[in-house]
C-alpha cells in the first residue's frame, strides 16, 4: 500500500494540467524554464525499515495515543517511511482521525496564499512590488507593496488585536470587514513599511483578497481550482462562511472544545484544512517545480529580513531557519489557531519531510522537527517559532 502510494504521488507530478504546469511569461518578460523533476534516490528496503522502526520508537515517547491527536506523516526521498492517526476528529460522533481527515493547517495556509500570490505574479497577472492601494483605493496606510505583505514587513496592525475594538462579537467578521474596519477606525500600525519584520495575519487576509480581486473569484473557489485540484489534493479546502455548518471543532489538552468566535471566518492566514498525505502532494510540487518555476520559489524561499542577525528568517509565505550546517537549514511553517497545532518542515537538503497535525492542543507537536536526528544524525535541538 505504501509504495503504490509512493508511486501516484510521484507520477502526479509529471502529467501537467494546462492550468498549473504551463509555461507562462514572468513579470520581467522572461520565460520560466520547464519543471525539472528531482530524482530521488530510491530508498532500500533496510533503509525504509530502519526509519520507520527509528519514528515509531521517536512517537511512541513524544506523541502517545492517549495524549495526541492528529495526523503524522513523515517522508524521505519522496517515499513515505513513517504514519500516524490517533484521536477523534469528532469526540460527540465518536468519528476517529485518519488518513482522509482534514485538519485545520492554521499558518500553514500561508504557504499557499503566498505560493498562490507569486504563480499570479508568476503569470503576470499581478507584480508583488505594486502598491496595495491599486487594490484598495485610498487605503489609509501607505506605502506598502505586495511583497512587503508576503514578507511580514508591511507595519500593519494585527486584526486578531483591533478586532476586539468597537466590533460585536457576536458578529462573525470576513476578510472584507477586517479592511473595513480600518478604513473606518485606521487602527494605529506597528511600525512604518520595511522597517522591520513583524508576523501579522493582516498581511495574509488581505492578500486573499488581492487574489479575489485579480481572479475575480472567491478565494475558496481560486485554491480549489488552480491549486488543490490539479495537484490531486482531494481533502484540501479552504473554511469560510459557507462552511458553518460543517464546523468540526478543536479540543484543549483536558478535551473542553474550543467554539467558533468572531475570527473564524477569515481566511487567507488559516482556514485552510488539509491531510498530511495532501501534504506531501504539496511539498512533492515544490521539488518538481510542478506548480511555480525553480526560479519563484527560490524567490519565496529566499530570506527578506537582515536588519536582525538571527537563524531564523521569513521569505514570502515560508518561513526558514539558516543552520550552521547545510542539514540543520530547513523551510517550514508552524501553525495555532484554537486547538489546532500543526508543523510542516521541509529539510530540502536532506530530502525529508516532516509533517505533524493535531486537533487537540499539544505543545510537544512543535518539537516533531527533533526527527531529522533519525535521518542525519545531528543532535541539535531547534528553538521553536509557532
Amino acid at each position: 500500500m505504501m509504495k503504490q502510494l509512493t508511486a501516484f504521488l510521484l507520477s502526479a507530478f509529471y502529467i501537467c494540467s494546462s492550468v498549473s504546469c504551463q509555461n507562462v511569461s514572468s513579470v520581467s518578460g522572461e520565460q520560466s524554464s520547464p519543471p525539472t523533476p528531482v530524482n530521488f534516490r530510491k530508498l532500500s528496503s533496510q533503509e525504509k525499515q530502519y526509519y520507520q522502526q527509528q519514528l515509531q520508537n521517536y512517537c511512541a515517547k513524544a506523541y502517545p495515543d492517549h495524549l495526541f491527536s492528529g495526523g503524522i506523516l513523515v517522508a524521505k526521498n519522496g517515499d513515505i517511511v513513517y504514519e500516524q492517526y490517533s484521536g477523534w476528529k469528532n469526540q460527540q460522533t465518536k468519528e476517529l482521525n485518519a488518513e482522509n481527515t482534514p485538519f485545520h493547517l492554521a499558518s500553514i495556509s500561508k504557504t499557499f496564499t503566498g505560493t498562490a500570490v507569486l504563480k499570479l505574479h508568476e503569470q503576470g497577472l499581478l507584480n508583488i512590488d505594486d502598491g496595495i492601494e491599486k487594490y484598495f483605493p485610498n487605503f489609509p496606510y501607505t506605502g506598502i507593496t505586495i511583497r512587503l505583505l508576503l514578507s511580514h514587513r508591511s507595519g500593519l496592525p494585527s486584526y486578531l488585536n483591533f478586532l476586539d475594538k468597537n466590533w460585536n462579537r457576536k458578529k462573525k467578521a470576513t476578510n472584507q470587514d477586517v479592511v473595513n474596519y480600518m478604513y473606518t477606525y485606521k487602527p494605529p500600525k506597528q511600525a512604518n513599511p520595511n522597517r522591520n519584520f513583524h508576523y501579522c495575519n493582516t498581511n495574509y487576509v488581505l492578500l486573499a483578497l488581492i487574489i479575489e480581486k485579480v481572479t475575480q473569484q472567491s478565494f475558496p473557489q481560486f485554491m480549489k481550482d488552480s491549486v488543490f485540484t490539479p495537484l490531486g489534493m482531494t481533502n484540501t479546502f479552504v473554511f469560510s462562511k459557507v462552511d458553518s455548518a460543517q464546523y468540526v471543532p478543536t479540543y484543549s489538552f483536558n478535551n473542553r472544545i474550543y467554539p467558533m468566535d468572531h475570527l473564524d471566518f477569515t481566511y487567507g492566514d488559516k482556514n485552510i484544512y488539509s491531510t498530511p498525505r495532501d501534504l506531501l502532494l504539496w511539498d512533492l510540487a515544490m521539488y518538481q517545480n510542478s506548480y511555480v518555476s525553480a526560479a519563484t520559489y527560490e524567490l519565496a524561499t529566499t530570506p527578506q529580513s537582515h536588519e536582525r542577525k538571527s537563524m531564523h528568517n521569513y521569505g514570502l509565505g515560508w518561513r526558514l531557519f539558516e543552520g550552521p550546517t547545510p542539514q540543520e537549514t530547513f523551510v517550514y511553517h508552524n501553525g495555532k489557531w484554537h486547538g489546532s497545532n500543526t508543523v510542516f518542515t521541509r529539510f530540502v537538503n536532506d530530502t525529508t519531510t516532516i509533517i505533524v497535525l493535531g486537533n487537540k492542543l499539544n505543545r510537544n507537536i512543535y518539537g516533531a522537527r527533533k526527527m531529522i536526528s533519525i535521518f542525519n544524525g545531528s543532535q541539535k535541538e531547534f528553538e521553536v517559532v509557532e
